[in-house]
């Protein structure tokens, strides 16, 4: 009898490690600019540029990723002050807006007010980041940050002072990192870091779920695995480098030919990234396999009527193949249809994204660094 009261006890002892972050798919920035009959302008001011985050030259950079679209709210301060935030695997530092940015962006955004909370205290340093989004600029600050019932004191985290055009069109307030504190600016030691290091969380994984269709369901859970989000095997997929959460791609093919990533290429798995990006001759062989014609400005776009006809496209990695219907990689609005995959990747290094994401429940393993992915139910 006794043995079993441990177990059980166990058992709840570990439901209770599981914390759950749900995320809205909210209007796109491309949604949201083409109601407003601003999108034509907008691209040609601010070119998508994917890989911004990825070079850090310091570079200033106006891009865009018009297309990105969950987030989920965090609380920062004591009292504590709510932000929306992207979770993006893609990049690790955390950051949101404050009342000492003056930028267009930050008027329509949540400002972080330091003298609102008593826990509050000043970096030393100042704060710099690109991301395919445009760029931030701002200083590092010490303060409680709360993510899904988690509470991790002392978080250095950034306060924007300057934010670049493009942000005004997000709907998140800001970005908290989930990648490893290799990439961080300023070497910042990432929030999920410290919810291991500090026994926060049952297991040193966290897993995100993205709804296809619907704007309820998604979430990042941390802590663990949610079963009920995935059907079948976990394939467990070892880093080649943990700075972002990346992985050994071996090709991209369509009805059995190779199409794309020809001998093997990197890959990263990017929350924050909306697409599928590569590099531009991959990617434009890629479209017109699936019969798509490009713009001028890299957007891929097919005649609706055609998605159920498109071939499946399989993404190779570590010898098991993950199959993306067209149902899938074609976004569908009352402006059209276009593919989900984007130029702008280098060769060095492909963004599976959120088209990737929504069809594969991925769990990101700090410890063991490996991904582990399964189909999403």
């Amino acid at each position: 009898m006794m043995k079993w009261l441990v177990v059980l006890s166990a058992l709840v002892a570990f439901s209770e490690c599981i914390h759950k972050i749900p995320l809205i798919k909210g209007k796109t920035a491309r949604q949201d600019l083409q109601e407003k009959g601003l999108w034509e302008k907008y691209r040609k001011m601010y070119p998508y540029n994917p890989m911004a985050k990825f070079d850090q030259s310091g570079i200033e950079s106006m891009t865009n990723d018009a297309d990105l679209s969950y987030y989920g709210v965090i609380s920062i301060g004591t009292p504590p002050q709510s932000f929306s935030v992207i979770f993006d695997t893609g990049s690790s530092n955390l950051w949101v807006p404050s009342v000492y940015c003056s930028s267009q962006a930050c008027q329509n955004h949540n400002k972080f007010n330091p003298q609102q909370s008593s826990t509050f205290k000043w970096g030393s340093e100042s704060l710099s980041i690109q991301y395919g989004t445009g760029s931030m600029t701002g200083h590092l600050a010490i303060d409680t940050v709360e993510v899904g019932g988690i509470s991790v004191a002392n978080q250095v985290f950034g306060i924007s002072q300057t934010e670049a055009p493009f942000m005004a069109n997000m709907v998140a307030d800001g970005i908290l990192g989930l990648a490893f504190q290799a990439i961080a600016s300023d070497n910042v030691v990432p929030v999920f870091d410290n919810m291991v290091s500090e026994g926060l969380v049952s297991q040193p994984m966290f897993s995100v779920f993205l709804s296809s269709q619907s704007e309820q369901g998604s979430e990042v859970v941390f802590g663990g695995v949610d079963s009920s989000h995935y059907t079948g095997q976990i394939t467990w997929i070892p880093l080649s480098s943990a700075t972002y959460w990346q992985i050994a791609m071996d090709s991209v093919t369509i009805n059995g030919q190779t199409v794309a990533c020809s001998g093997g290429c990197q890959a990263i798995i990017d929350t924050g990234t909306s697409l599928i990006v590569g590099p531009t001759s991959d990617i434009n062989n890629m479209n017109s396999w699936v019969g798509a014609s490009t713009d001028q400005y890299g957007d891929a776009t097919v005649n609706c009527q055609n998605i159920g006809s498109m071939p499946e496209v399989t993404f190779t990695l570590n010898g098991i193949a993950f199959t993306i219907p067209a149902s899938a990689y074609v976004s569908q609005t009352s402006y059209g249809c276009n593919t989900g995959f984007g130029q702008g990747g280098s060769d060095q290094l492909w963004i599976l994204g959120d088209v990737f994401i929504r069809e594969y429940y991925a769990i990101f393993d700090s410890q063991a660094k490996q991904i582990g992915l399964a189909t999403s139910a």
